[in-house]
């Protein structure tokens, strides 16, 4: 079996989509429903992840 060799952003990307499409999932009753809550969930964790790793980056210097 290969080895996989992820970086923190992509550990991150692959999280938050495999996330998003879970919570889309449990949560909501219709597809058309599921979809747009995966997608903004998708979109909320874009957003904490970049707003996060510029404060990491700020705050380091």
């Amino acid at each position: 079996m290969p080895k996989m060799n992820l970086s923190h952003f992509e550990a991150s990307l692959l999280f938050a989509l495999f996330t998003s499409v879970v919570l889309g999932i449990i949560t909501k009753r219709t597809d058309r429903e599921r979809v747009r809550h995966a997608v903004h969930c998708f979109g909320y964790f874009l957003l904490a992840i970049f707003g996060l790793s510029w404060l990491m980056y700020l705050g380091h210097g």
